[in-house]
């Protein structure tokens, strides 16, 4: 990889009003790299991205893009970026071709194959209106449009959100297929974090407008432990444990899901005196929702349903 960063930012912030959408944001995305933006609805990172393509001006702070300065992003910049978002925004009297055709006069480098590919991959003629087609279908013209330029970066703010399973998997096969190679980038945001697991090299993750982990997907992966501990009658109650980011108990069982599980969390589960302690596998889903979730000791909702009288 380049070593420097296709995006840099230090510090970038913007408010709106008296409140902040993204605060103290240092990010970097290494060239090359598939990397996911994640964090609940209202996090900030649709503000991140437009801050980053020069759409909304920092209140403070700085970044680059392809070594750009985003608060001044020339022509020549914007050229080298695909931009895809959820709403995929098309003018529904053009046709298919139509959109196309108008596309391409504002690219030098245009690949009318790689457009037709696409839309040929979802199915769509070239005659028909956009009106007439569906949200899947407006997806796949919306990638085409993007990925006929030959972006060096693609930018995609949760491009997937509210196509079906099909749909979903025909758009991010299509993009990884199209631009996983050495010198072209990937920057998304997503809730499918099924697709994160499957494609992301790196995440990040926004928490109320701050970034709380950015780091390679693997070493987030290992960083979240679910442990199971067994006891022969009710378990104890839980004592300050290091890492502990949610517990649930059942009749016999304790299950805990840890960050940075070491030697000091270990020993106050053993001193717990479980029958048995087994490391369960967790996936991405789960560790993302159970590092964003409140934390602490948690019952089932069905079980306190069941306690009431």
């Amino acid at each position: 990889m380049n070593e420097q960063p296709v995006i840099f930012t230090r510090g970038l912030t913007r408010y709106f009003g008296g409140k902040p959408a993204v605060e103290g944001l240092n990010l970097e995305v290494p060239r090359g790299s598939v990397f996911a933006f994640l964090g609940r609805n209202g996090s900030g990172k649709t503000t991140t991205i437009r801050l980053l393509l020069g759409l909304v001006q920092p209140t403070r702070g700085e970044g680059a893009i392809l070594g750009y300065n985003i608060r001044h992003l020339p022509t020549e910049a914007r050229a080298r970026i695909g931009y895809l978002t959820e709403e995929h925004q098309l003018y529904g009297w053009m046709s298919v071709k139509e959109c196309g055709d108008f596309q391409s006069r504002f690219y030098p480098r245009w690949n009318e194959k790689i457009f037709r590919g696409v839309v040929g991959h979802f199915h769509l003629s070239m005659t028909s209106r956009v009106k007439d087609l569906s949200r899947g279908e407006r997806a796949g013209l919306s990638l085409g449009l993007t990925l006929a330029p030959e972006p060096e970066l693609l930018m995609m703010d949760d491009p997937t959100q509210g196509l079906d399973p099909v749909a979903c998997r025909s758009l991010v096969e299509s993009m990884i297929y199209l631009t996983r190679r050495s010198d072209r980038t990937i920057f998304f945001s997503s809730h499918q974090l099924a697709d994160v697991e499957r494609v992301a090299d790196y995440i990040a993750i926004l928490d109320r407008s701050v970034l709380r982990v950015c780091c390679p997907l693997e070493t987030f992966r290992q960083s979240v432990q679910q442990v199971k501990l067994r006891f022969p009658g009710p378990p104890p109650p839980l004592p300050e444990i290091p890492g502990l980011l949610q517990a649930f108990r059942s009749e016999g069982e304790l299950r805990l899901t840890c960050v940075h599980y070491h030697g000091a969390t270990e020993q106050a589960l053993r001193a717990l005196a479980p029958v048995e302690m087994e490391m369960v596998p967790i996936s991405l889903e789960d560790a993302f929702i159970s590092y964003l979730g409140e934390r602490g000791e948690k019952s089932f909702i069905l079980s306190e349903t069941e306690a009431q009288p």
